[in-house]
């Protein structure tokens, strides 16, 4: 297992760490603060449809610590969190991956702007990306996700973090095209009656070729402070009633995936003791009727919500351990056909070494068994990667499948904080040795975090991430990686509607 170095000693001394703290801490939160107030109250839901003069990223932090970390997590997170998904789709028919991300203004990096854009894998373009909608908001839990249907729309579904902003559903107004989006009057059932549904949290919506949308997501207060839910759609448009798949306690935080005939979810929960700082235990469900009826990964029937801490959906308990549990990303294992979970756990929820070792973990079925398995660490609970399951043409047996991990593990320019320097992961042992191949990023001024794995992820765009300093705001960059690890960023300025994204040297 290998672990990052130490923190930069060149802070240690008290008057270093007094500057350090005003610079990085007091006048950044100020300035922070006054741009959160500034942004207004509510999105206007009419699309803005315009093109924007290049590619920028949000920058967001999360509770300020008072010390040199600055925060509990920051950066550039316009590809943020993890329990949104999915940010970018590949579309074989017109040999596009389509993509969103949380974006900000010209003149500055915290109003969230929800943004969409494409590569073009034929002409190795992008355009200029298409300003959807202004989130009158800072906050990066309201970046928005992507999802293309069979007729070739794309969605983009608007997020909010919590109740206190609404949600909203957008279409494009004609297949592969991201010109124009128009707003979709979407409902659901309460009381047996339909009405608008105008509020969900860390979506994660995916579409279901001839089942059409399949959607995990969270709503607060309903009853745990985190419940995490179910529903789907046809159309898009009449979505069904909002199932509850677990309250317990305070709630959840959740990752799904979905396959034609399957999906499945894995969440952790916030004891009520210690607050939704504190998040442990792993648990797992799925089902195999899009919805009607839910079991464990053996097949028990389970009764929804789940609202006990020790449950049959428990993989493993965590608690007992005293470890916090970080949910990354969940794979189906082609075989078998059960899932592949990564996490990483950690001691607490601080920034900073008080709370190493962050271990990245596997927790595979086999069809008999969990194998829960360590893969390597890094130094951040944030610090945010992608699981891919590759075949690569071969047969499917043990021996011969790859798994690979894209994710920030080594230590970046600000240590300690969320992100680092990008890495490449490769096991062909099913998690049991893991191989750095590459390191993608190297001499950073600015950490890059959340690299994301597209839908039917093509190999000339295998993942896309950002960058930001991680303790005070700064610019943000957007770039995307290919299978073997070269790296492009995205232009921040474009002098042509059309540029090929510059290869980024290493």
């Amino acid at each position: 297992m290998q672990k990052t170095s130490s923190f930069d000693t060149k802070f240690r001394s008290t008057a270093s760490l007094l500057i350090l703290f005003v610079a990085t801490v007091v006048l950044p939160f100020t300035v922070y603060g006054k741009l959160s107030k500034s942004v207004g109250k509510f999105a206007s839901p009419r699309p803005i449809n315009a093109k924007d003069i290049g590619y920028r990223g949000i920058w967001y932090m999360n509770q300020p610590s008072g010390d040199k970390y600055a925060y509990k997590y920051s950066g550039g997170l316009g590809t943020y969190c993890a329990k949104h998904k999915p940010f970018a789709v590949y579309c074989d028919k017109v040999k596009k991956t389509f993509f969103c991300y949380g974006g900000t203004t010209k003149d500055g990096n915290g109003r969230l702007l929800h943004m969409v854009s494409y590569y073009d894998h034929e002409t190795d373009m992008v355009p200029r990306p298409t300003i959807l909608l202004d989130k009158k908001t800072s906050d990066a839990h309201d970046n928005p996700v992507i999802s293309v249907d069979d007729k070739g729309y794309i969605w983009i579904f608007s997020t909010s973090h919590g109740t206190a902003r609404p949600s909203y559903i957008h279409r494009s107004k004609k297949p592969y095209d991201i010109s124009k989006f128009e707003l979709v009057n979407a409902t659901t059932i309460k009381n047996g009656e339909e009405v608008p549904m105008t509020n969900f949290s860390y979506m994660q919506a995916w579409h279901v070729s001839g089942n059409g949308f399949v959607c995990f997501f969270t709503r607060y207060k309903y009853p745990a402070d985190r419940t995490i839910c179910f529903m789907r759609s046809l159309d898009g448009v009449k979505w069904s009633k909002w199932l509850r798949l677990a309250a317990i306690q305070k709630g959840h935080y959740q990752i799904s995936v979905v396959s034609k005939n399957k999906a499945g979810t894995a969440f952790n929960f916030h004891p009520k003791k210690k607050g939704l700082n504190w998040r442990t235990n792993l648990y797992y469900i799925e089902t195999a009727d899009f919805g009607k009826t839910w079991h464990t990964v053996d097949g028990q029937k389970l009764r929804l919500p789940l609202v006990a801490v020790k449950n049959p959906a428990l993989v493993h308990d965590y608690q007992a351990e005293g470890l916090n549990v970080y949910l990354k990303d969940i794979r189906f294992d082609p075989p078998v056909g059960g899932p592949v979970i990564l996490f990483v756990t950690s001691k607490g929820y601080e920034s900073g070494p008080k709370n190493d070792p962050r271990t990245w973990t596997t927790a595979r079925w086999t069809g008999k068994k969990w194998q829960i398995r360590p893969a390597f660490v890094s130094d951040n609970n944030y610090d945010m990667g992608s699981l891919y399951i590759e075949d690569d043409g071969t047969p499917l047996g043990d021996a011969l499948r790859r798994w690979r991990i894209i994710t920030p593990t080594e230590t970046g320019p600000q240590p300690y904080n969320t992100g680092g320097e990008m890495a490449m992961w490769i096991s062909k042992d099913l998690g049991i040795t893991w191989e750095e191949t590459r390191q993608l990023t190297k001499d950073s001024p600015r950490n890059h975090t959340y690299a994301r794995r597209p839908v039917n992820a093509h190999p000339d765009f295998y993942a896309l991430w950002a960058d930001g300093h991680g303790r005070k705001p700064s610019k943000s960059y957007l770039y995307f990686c290919d299978k073997e690890g070269a790296v492009r960023v995205l232009p921040c300025k474009m002098a042509d509607d059309f540029v090929k994204p510059e290869v980024l040297k290493q």
